[in-house]
């Protein structure tokens, strides 16, 4: 009987071949969306784990996370240096780091921050950090190599406007790797920010310029000033505050303290747990495509059996006259069905993963998030549910074929 269905496959090999792509096109489907959805999850949960506790100003708690952990460009109300100096003199916390944006390099973002958060992040290269006012660490997965000098230009990647020309700085480090967009940054020292943007005495919920920043301040900074904390109480404001709780009851504290009428406090973890809602619908979504797509392919591979068998009908009649029992023929016609959907399907599992693959490489480039794409138990599980389908699906012309009547087949 195998010898049987081999050799039909190979006589109608054209046919099969469109079928089995048909499958395997529907089947990959549903699967990218598995296997993307997942990664997606796994990557931003991890490129959130590094950030306990942002504290920022009041307004939309999933805007200010995606602009200070994940670095998507967007203008921020600045948060007041007031708040900044209680945070980093609160002996509840291990550091609280400022982040500033709004320029860029050679298409990577320029954020100002403080060596005590650069340090959290990890030295692969170079240090100290921020020595100097002059001074930058690149992320591992900026081709800066130390000495380079870097003059920043007015704007966020892809708007940028003019080049800050009394800015200076050069690579002196790099980060580790940390499967993060911060990969894809330029750390500065925050005071080079201010001085570059004139950073004005913005009150508390005044909105800074477009690119997150006040304006006209014309103290500076001397080269050799002090940086980072302990600050002084005139300390500028901020787009958002990357705090480091010392202990867990400690996050929570902070966390109630700093949610008022002017301040917003959030963990990452919650905004991405709306995220992920947000994103199981879209899944949902997808997924009901995908099955409705497979649904439609299901029944095409139906009709064409059904038509195939339509045509065959002189030679299941031949075997049945040669004495092939009833069961034979209801075994090769299922069998045959079987080997061609089991192979769209196992086709769809490897293209849905590859494409899932590709996917991904092209989102971690742009957004510097390491998406882990794995093919797990379920996805498995899944390609075995719809191969189980198909294989229930099969039955119905195997059936059709199995009641033909021998002299009627060959009358036909």
């Amino acid at each position: 009987m195998i010898r049987f269905v081999l050799a039909d496959l190979r006589l109608h090999a054209v046919g099969a071949l469109v079928v089995i792509l048909l499958i395997a096109s529907a089947t990959a489907l549903g699967m990218a969306v598995r296997i993307e959805e997942r990664a997606l999850r796994l990557g931003s949960a991890r490129a959130a784990d590094r950030f306990d506790l942002v504290v920022g100003a009041a307004g939309s708690e999933t805007q200010l996370i995606l602009s200070s952990v994940f670095l998507q460009p967007a203008p921020l109300t600045l948060v007041s240096g007031r708040v900044l100096k209680e945070l980093s003199e609160d002996p509840r916390v291990e550091f609280a780091a400022p982040v500033g944006f709004g320029d860029s390099f050679l298409g990577y973002p320029l954020v100002g921050t403080t060596a005590q958060f650069v340090e959290s992040l990890g030295l692969a290269e170079g240090g100290p950090a921020f020595a100097t006012l002059g001074q930058a660490i690149v992320g591992a997965n900026v081709p800066l190599e130390a000495g380079y000098e870097i003059r920043p230009m007015h704007g966020l990647p892809g708007q940028e406007e003019d080049e800050h020309e009394e800015v200076v700085y050069h690579v002196s480090g790099r980060l580790a790797p940390t499967g993060t967009p911060w990969d894809r940054a330029i750390l500065v020292p925050i005071e080079g920010v201010w001085e570059a943007h004139d950073h004005g005495d913005d009150e508390p919920g005044e909105e800074g310029d477009e690119h997150g920043h006040g304006h006209d301040h014309d103290d500076g900074y001397a080269e050799d000033a002090h940086l980072g904390p302990p600050w002084p109480d005139d300390v500028e404001g901020v787009p958002a505050i990357i705090v480091k709780p010392r202990t867990i009851a400690n996050a929570y504290q902070l966390r109630g303290e700093y949610r008022t009428e002017t301040t917003l406090a959030v963990f990452p973890g919650e905004v991405l747990t709306r995220l992920y809602a947000t994103l199981g619908d879209a899944r949902r979504v997808l997924t009901a495509i995908a099955l409705g797509t497979q649904a439609l392919a299901g029944a095409a591979v139906l009709l064409v059996a059904m038509a195939h068998l339509a045509q065959r009908r002189r030679q299941i009649g031949a075997l049945r006259a040669f004495g092939a029992p009833r069961i034979a023929v209801f075994g090769v016609v299922w069998a045959e069905l079987l080997v061609i959907v089991g192979t769209g399907v196992a086709l769809g599992v490897l293209l849905g993963y590859v494409g899932a693959k590709a996917l991904a490489l092209g989102l971690s480039r742009e957004s510097g998030i390491r998406l882990p794409v794995t093919l797990e138990a379920s996805d498995l599980g899944f390609a075995a549910a719809l191969l189980a389908v198909a294989a229930t699906i099969a039955i119905v012309p195997a059936v059709w074929a199995y009641r033909q009547s021998p002299a009627a087949a060959l009358r036909a």
